[in-house]
């Protein structure tokens, strides 16, 4: 049963086959020239080409830590590109694929590096522009872990004849962080933006334009998708002006429209305008009490108060990742940490709230784009709380109030596909994309073991979409357990279906019938289309739009809920959540 468990976190962000014993050998044959340098790659699991580790800016350390991303130097001896570069600076984690206590720092500053799959064929097809459509992967892990190497492209690529890059992007603080000391001689309004995880991705499809052709895929055939984290940065390249014309489709897989204020990001949390747990204010006093400068909170202010910017810049680059990443409050298993990201800056992101971009003409890329959820998002989440499961004989788990479960996961996941999916694409409608397609995810045929149903457990939970979007679901020993021989006809063909709507939406900017034209029509929004085996409905069409205020309204009236303190916690959650509600009224009592 533990296996369960950890399977179940393993799928929010791993989609990699198991680790071979020893790097694969390099194949001649794929020598190719990138604008840094000559590279050579090997085939893959898969039968692909794979150019791992492939770096698309330089090192991010020393005085370019919070500074937008420079230009590659050129290499001079032909790159082995057959190892994933390193994981960024985070706390070890099972969704992170970093098998290290959960209380350690892993990865390494010099991150900023991406994994290409490619057909072996491809660049007799067509180099440049006329190549094949390129997808451009962007990882979930709330922008605080995990890594590209947990995401092997190679079944897309080999099955689909399309290119699949996955990239590293800065995390956590190192990723967004703003500090007036910071800005203080920064040349760019990139570099004083704070949003550096952004500029990465940037960066990274600039790369992209520039040398993707020399592996076979098109420049001006750029789909970016993501998951969870990686759904919400795909909504902020929507709308991030440096990111125009370098993607031309985009598909977010439970993302969100979340983003922290300026005053959030920097401010004391006890100041007139407070910021938030995790402020680079609140950073640095906790770094100046950690290291004994100062002996405690009003004694790190006074001290910051007699600090130049100059001086507190540097002693901010002074500081390892890992003291930087000990002054945040940690989730224990899951290695998650709360950092303020997404700044509306004006510059790297715009001034307008994220809703009302998306529903401004103009104030997003001009491209289709298809938004999605899963049905039983939050049960992942609600599943590993031990407030909600107790273990029969320490082993077999149990649901402690199955009502009370299935209630906060319908109300969560419900508002989950409102964030996600359902008002973006009203949005993006308003503001005149060129089409807009929303998915939700049903599949829930996990099996049943000693008592234990994991369909109703974790169902259609969050992260359960990814293999079947990347088509293979060697996920290594642990995460076996949910793939039986059972459930295998069913999921298998589901895959197929998913990567035909999702490649032919990325070749023609419309999934339409799915590449062969031989699945149902996928209308555009508000119509969705609900993704699950034959034996569940199979595809289908429907039309259930879901609000935030309609969420808040049911929850507010559900006995299931319980009643008192316990009803109200979960109503604060959900207030937490929201992203246009969070002072929506609660029942009396709360």
């Amino acid at each position: 049963m533990r296996r369960l468990l950890i399977s179940s976190f393993v799928l929010v962000a791993a989609c990699t086959a198991s680790a071979p014993d020893e790097a694969p050998s390099i194949d001649p044959a794929s020598h190719r020239s990138l604008s840094a340098g000559e590279v050579v790659g090997a085939v893959g699991a898969y039968g692909s080409y794979e150019y791992l580790g492939l770096p698309y800016a330089q090192a991010p350390v020393g005085d370019l830590r919070w500074r937008a991303p420079e230009p590659l130097v050129r290499w001079a001896d032909t790159r082995e590109a057959t190892e994933h570069g390193a994981a960024c600076p985070q706390f070890g984690s099972p969704f992170a694929g970093l098998p290290i206590p959960s209380d350690q720092v892993g990865g390494d500053e010099d991150c900023l590096y991406l994994d290409v799959y490619a057909p072996v064929d491809a660049p007799a097809r067509g180099n440049g522009r006329g190549g094949l459509p390129v997808l451009f992967w962007i990882h979930g892990g709330g922008n605080v872990i995990g890594q590209a190497a947990n995401y092997d492209g190679g079944y897309l690529a080999a099955s689909q004849d399309v290119v699949v890059v996955g990239i590293n992007y800065r995390l956590g603080p190192l990723g967004w962080f703003r500090h007036a000391s910071l800005r203080d001689g920064s040349p760019t309004a990139a570099d004083r933006s704070g949003n550096y995880g952004v500029l990465d991705m940037i960066a990274a499809l600039a790369w992209v334009r520039d040398n993707i052709g020399a592996l076979g895929g098109n420049p001006d055939n750029v789909t970016i998708f993501g998951e969870s984290a990686g759904g919400r940065d795909v909504f902020a390249l929507l709308q991030a002006p440096g990111a125009r014309g370098l993607f031309h489709r985009a598909i977010s897989q439970s993302g969100g429209l979340y983003g922290a204020s300026l005053a959030a990001a920097e401010n004391f949390e006890n100041d007139a305008e407070p910021g938030q747990s995790g402020s680079s204010n609140e950073t640095l006093v906790s770094l100046l009490v950690a290291d004994g400068t100062a002996a405690d909170r009003t004694a790190a202010r006074a001290r910051l108060g007699d600090m130049t910017p100059q001086q507190i810049a540097t002693y901010l680059r002074s500081k390892s990742a890992a003291e930087l990443l000990a002054t945040y409050q940690r989730e224990e298993a899951e290695g998650l940490i709360y950092v303020p990201q997404m700044f509306a800056d004006g510059s790297v992101l715009p001034t307008a709230t994220p809703l009302d971009g998306l529903a401004t003409p103009g104030g997003h890329a001009n491209v289709p784009v298809m938004v999605g959820t899963n049905r039983d998002e939050d049960k992942l989440f609600l599943f590993a709380n031990p407030q909600n499961t107790w273990r029969l004989l320490w082993l077999f788990p149990r649901l402690n109030e199955p009502d009370r479960f299935e209630a906060m996961a319908e109300h969560g996941s419900r508002l989950w596909k409102a964030t996600g999916a359902d008002e973006p694409a009203a949005a993006l409608q308003n503001g005149g994309a060129p089409g807009v397609y929303v998915y939700r995810f049903d599949w829930d045929e996990e099996p049943s073991a000693l008592g234990s149903d994991f369909s109703q457990m974790l169902g259609a939970a969050h992260g359960f979409e990814i293999p079947f979007v990347f088509g293979h679901f060697d996920l290594g020993e642990e995460a076996s357990a949910l793939w039986t021989d059972e459930n295998e006809p069913g999921r298998k063909k589901l895959s197929e279906q998913m990567i035909s709507y999702w490649v032919n939406f990325a070749d023609t900017g419309a999934p339409g019938r799915g590449r062969d034209g031989d699945l149902p029509p996928w209308g555009t929004a508000p119509a969705f289309l609900v993704f699950d085996t034959d034996a569940g409905g199979g595809l289908r069409m429907t039309t259930e739009v879901v609000r935030e205020e309609d969420v808040f309204a049911a929850a507010r009236t559900d006995a299931r809920l319980g009643i008192g303190e316990q009803k109200c916690a979960f109503l604060e959650q959900l207030r937490q959540r929201s992203s246009r509600h969070r002072d929506a009224p609660l029942p009396d009592g709360c």
